[in-house]
């Protein structure tokens, strides 16, 4: 099927809630020395293989959810990489998504949002969701945001959940599936094996 076919049909059908993440073996996100300590993390995101599979995510998606800290540390290292020549093509194509694409930023301490095509959401993130899943567009995107996700299962948001496991073991950590969420089902929609050991797994709701 054509890109653009896959639009019209993603705009006309219903846009879907669509959460990612990296994890661990051990189910973590970050490792229990935060994100300066990841490199089990970085070292999976810097394989060709891991762009070209997330390509086929985030190209699918016209809006982002994100929390403060994800927003951060995006805007600090994505606008100067979008722009540098010395990046990789994919590199540079995932910064200029970023930059373009609608980006809602969750915060209870953010006044205001400076990157290019971001807004600080107007309502309380289940209210904020359920208003954008009613507008035209492609999906709705969340990008390693844990928080974000935990709160979406927690209210049945998410209708695909999609991860890579990495394979590292760390000990503890940002778990992306805490103790306590609701009880569900899902099915699963197609995996997909990386060089490096990795393993991509997409899960929709029935």
């Amino acid at each position: 099927m054509a890109e653009n076919e896959e639009t019209v049909m993603a705009e006309n059908t219903g846009r879907r809630v669509v959460a990612w993440a990296s994890v661990s073996m051990d189910g973590c996100t970050s490792g229990p020395g935060g994100p300066a300590h990841d490199q089990w993390l970085y070292e999976h995101a810097g394989q060709e293989q891991t762009s070209a599979y997330f390509e086929g995510i985030w190209r699918r998606a016209s809006t982002a959810l994100l929390g403060r800290k994800n927003y951060e540390g995006f805007y600090s290292v994505w606008p100067g990489m979008t722009r540098d020549p010395s990046m990789p093509a994919q590199v540079r194509d995932l910064g200029a998504w970023i930059d373009a694409v609608e980006k809602v930023v969750f915060s209870t301490t953010l006044t205001a949002t400076e990157w290019e095509n971001s807004r600080l959401a107007s309502r309380p993130l289940e209210a904020e969701v359920e208003a954008l899943k009613e507008q035209p567009g492609r999906d709705i995107f969340v990008m390693n945001s844990a928080s974000i996700i935990h709160q979406l299962l927690r209210a049945d948001l998410v209708d695909d959940l999609r991860m890579a496991i990495v394979p590292s073991v760390v000990g503890g950590g940002l778990r992306l599936l805490p103790d306590g969420l609701p009880a569900s089902k899902w099915e699963l929609a197609e995996t997909t094996t990386f060089a490096h050991g990795a393993v991509g797994l997409h899960y929709r709701r029935p």
